[in-house]
């Protein structure tokens, strides 16, 4: 039976600090596997800023070198107001029947989960196990015993709560503004990532009359 964590995002762009994360939780965790998870580019709650292309393409380079690492396009090819990662989680099981999957979430995720603002909230949390990592101001134990929810489905390993030296705050927001302005994100997302975003014009960055790495 193989661990594995499913890393679900939008991935608009990949970020080193994914990777960090992912690799992070991996060793800490004792995963077998992460499954990168995109998400649908018809959420209501988000807009990507740019084609599943680009997204799905920028994270096949990223992972390519780390074993462990996969994708999965499952959320990517839905409507997005037809399924929820409860749905997802029940298709994963289909698909690895004999293995252990943890749901990879920021501690703000928890306690939206906790509040009920998920679909299928309790089928979610009743029928899963979540690894969970730490937000700035949030305190994660607070959180479960704060919410009936939680708090009666936490059998003792229903929530891995990593909560030491891995929040970090460059996000895809802040890469993207960086493009948007001409700014300098080089060594905040993979080279070949970075690349890409220049050689494709995305996120609102227009060639120049520099090179890439040139001086």
């Amino acid at each position: 039976m193989a661990k594995i964590g499913i890393y679900g995002s939008s991935f608009d762009p990949i970020t080193n600090v994914h990777l960090f994360t992912a690799s992070t939780i991996a060793n800490r965790c004792k995963l077998d596997k992460v499954i990168f998870l995109p998400c649908s580019n018809k959420r209501k709650d988000k807009t990507m800023n740019t084609e599943d292309k680009h997204r799905w393409n920028m994270l096949e380079m990223a992972i390519k070198s780390d074993e462990k690492f996969t994708l999965d396009n499952f959320e990517m090819k839905q409507d997005a107001w037809k399924i929820s990662t409860y749905d997802t989680m029940k298709h994963l099981k289909t698909v690895y029947p004999e293995d252990d999957l943890y749901f990879i979430m920021g501690a703000d995720l928890l306690v939206d989960i906790g509040d009920g603002k998920w679909g299928s909230a309790d089928k979610l949390v009743s029928e899963n196990k979540f690894i969970v990592m730490a937000r700035d101001g949030i305190d994660m134990l607070k959180a479960i015993s704060g919410s009936p929810l939680l708090r009666n489905n936490d059998d003792g390993s229903t929530f891995h709560l990593i909560d030491k030296g891995i929040a970090m705050e460059i996000s895809s927001t802040y890469i993207r503004d960086e493009f948007a302005i001409g700014g300098e994100a080089k060594y905040l997302l993979p080279t070949s990532c970075y690349k890409y975003i220049k050689e494709n014009e995305l996120y609102g960055w227009k060639n120049s009359s520099k090179e890439i790495g040139s001086k």
